[in-house]
């Protein structure tokens, strides 16, 4: 696929098409693998210490909060990160239309009797993905205390399961998302789960 700009309508048509964006050593590349990678919904699950971390209250979830500081804390986890200055100004106006979302794992921070601050905290860790239709097309992860992430994984399926999302995409199969039930689909069965799922109404936040 030929360079195109990182525009909003470019982005929301490559996603629906089943295509998304690298930064290739400086180059925007895109992408439709073949085979796909996806999580279930119905065949998701997570250890059982990841979930009793989830339960515990350890980290306090919260929605698009600190979503540039998300895409910044997963292009750091990594050398050469595809995750360059121009994907993350373009995955921000995605977010500030309401397309692009992260979930986030915050720790809390101890703060003085009688601080008028309001909720304070360290942000531990997240994800963030785009939002279409009934599909959310989960982008990259990161941590910075143990099983933030993990617990920012577990918040968004419930979340789409709740809301009648229908599709988890995460492009590319790797072992530590098989651990949370990843499977690898063909593309053209992908694109057929794409097409109903972009049917469904579905709202990520309300």
């Amino acid at each position: 696929m030929k360079t195109l700009p990182l525009t909003p309508q470019v982005l929301v048509a490559a996603y629906a098409s089943g295509i998304f964006p690298m930064d290739v050593e400086g180059r925007i590349q895109w992408f439709s693998p073949d085979p796909r990678a996806v999580i279930p919904l119905d065949g998701f699950h997570a250890s059982k210490t990841c979930m009793q971390t989830w339960r515990s209250g350890r980290f306090e979830i919260r929605v698009n909060t600190a979503f540039e500081e998300v895409m910044r804390g997963c292009a750091d986890r990594r050398e050469g990160t595809w995750i360059s200055e121009q994907i993350v100004e373009a995955y921000c106006r995605l977010h500030e239309l309401g397309l692009a979302h992260s979930v986030e794992s915050w720790r809390a921070i101890d703060q003085p009797a009688g601080s008028s601050q309001g909720s304070a905290g360290e942000l531990a860790g997240g994800l963030y993905g785009v939002a279409i239709g009934g599909a959310f097309f989960g982008e990259s992860m990161f941590s910075r205390q143990r099983d933030a992430s993990k617990v920012a994984l577990v918040a968004l399926v419930e979340r789409m399961r709740s809301r009648g999302f229908a599709l988890l995409d995460v492009q590319f199969l790797t072992p530590h998302l098989q651990r949370f039930g990843a499977v690898e689909i063909p593309r053209r069965e992908y694109l057929e789960r794409l097409k109903d799922a972009l049917k469904i109404r579905a709202s990520f936040v309300d």
